[in-house]
């Protein structure tokens, strides 16, 4: 039964053209996609590495790896269970042993090619003198809203070893747990999504206070700016030097702003935050993911990140085409097909890995697993993701 359509996909060292794609008469257990015509092949994977950072290298490998965001979380009967004991979501991200059975429990379930620590992209914000909370039923709420040029000066530098031990901690237990079975992950929030909840004073939807803030004092959202991209590329390297081997970088407000206004408020600071982590950590891979992305993506590939994540709001084949050929893409199943029958995630699955190619990609929803999806179905998510074969 074939399940690829036919296309023309590039790389720096493949071409694919008329490819074609065959699925077992058992159903979900491989999936092999054979490609007519090859220019060049990939480098062998390194079997020693994780599969995830082969992938991203551009080595060959036998079938994407695969990872979810928010996979460890309320979907999970597990997770949810921890929760009654635990209620206090900063006290399950800021405890190291809660912290590391949180984001080994999918892992113990699904083996998916990526572990990712459980925490927040806030998580930083006290060590900068930003008090914060995350509510049940309301999420981030800053206490002191940053709205003048003395609320910036009052945020201070931040130095990871001091104020988040624990997540040091955690990821180097992680690393021991996972033993190179798959890449352990980190996160940190890009700049402007940062300041975006410090202004705001937590989540918003028409992000009046930010943009009030940079039309009207430029100059202040800036110093805020610079001081979030100093300390993320200091939390980048901590995450990596105590065991993080990829580390995703969430921008999910920046693509509230116009082109032009991403370009001065959003771009720089990406690019800098890149540029200061490879000047010491060249090989870590690093990963951009910005909700709604679709009218910026060309600009994205600017940061100089390994890898962009798209979200399901842009067709993956277009999206190939449209970040060039120089760099891996992520994604981008939208997270409402686990709500489907599995035969139908087992289509979108397919179409998207087709689409995608056989080099560079990294199998994912095109944002986080929404609350209340059935566990069965992440389970065959993550069983016909590795069951296929290029």
């Amino acid at each position: 039964m074939s399940i690829c359509s036919s296309l023309s996909l590039s790389s720096p060292s493949v071409v694919y053209k008329s490819t074609s794609c065959s699925r077992s008469r058992s159903g979900v257990s491989t999936i092999r996609c054979t490609v007519g015509e090859v220019i060049a092949e990939p480098k062998v994977a390194t079997l020693a590495e994780p599969l995830l950072l082969n992938a991203v290298r551009g080595e060959k490998v036998e079938r994407p790896p695969v990872w979810l965001m928010r996979q460890a979380g309320r979907y999970m009967k597990s997770y949810q269970t921890l929760c009654e004991k635990h209620p206090s979501f900063r006290e399950r991200s800021e405890n190291v042993d809660l912290v590391v059975e949180i984001s080994l429990q999918p892992w113990k379930v699904f083996k998916p090619d990526g572990v990712i620590l459980f925490s927040d992209i806030l998580t930083p914000l006290p060590g900068m003198n930003i008090s914060f909370d995350i509510v049940k039923g309301k999420g981030p709420v800053i206490y002191n809203p940053l709205r003048t040029a003395a609320d910036v000066d009052q945020v201070t530098e931040f130095v990871p070893e001091e104020s988040v031990p624990y997540v040091g901690e955690a990821l180097t237990i992680l690393r021991g747990e996972v033993n190179n079975e798959a890449a352990v992950l980190g996160f940190v929030g890009a700049p402007f999504t940062l300041a975006s909840y410090v202004v705001e004073g937590g989540s918003s939807k028409h992000f009046s206070k930010i943009k009030k803030l940079a039309f009207s004092q430029p100059k202040v959202l800036h110093a805020l700016l610079q001081k979030f991209t100093s300390s993320m590329a200091k939390y980048i390297k901590y995450q990596a030097d105590k065991g993080a081997q990829a580390v995703q970088i969430f921008d999910s407000w920046a693509t509230e702003l116009s082109p032009v206004d991403f370009e001065e408020f959003s771009l720089p600071y990406l690019k800098q935050i890149v540029d200061t982590v490879k000047a010491t950590h060249p090989d870590l891979p690093l990963i951009l993911y910005a909700s709604g992305s679709g009218g910026l993506l060309e600009r994205l590939p600017l940061t100089g990140v390994d890898v962009v994540s798209l979200d399901w709001s842009v067709d993956m084949a277009e999206g190939r085409r449209r970040l060039g050929t120089n760099i891996a893409v992520q994604g981008n199943v939208d997270p409402g097909v686990l709500f489907g029958s599995k035969e139908f995630i087992s289509q979108r699955i397919y179409d998207t890995v087709t689409k995608a190619g056989n080099h560079r990609h990294i199998l994912n929803l095109g944002h986080g697993i929404v609350v209340g999806t059935p566990e069965e179905n992440v389970a065959h998510f993550f069983e016909v993701a590795k069951g296929i074969r290029y």
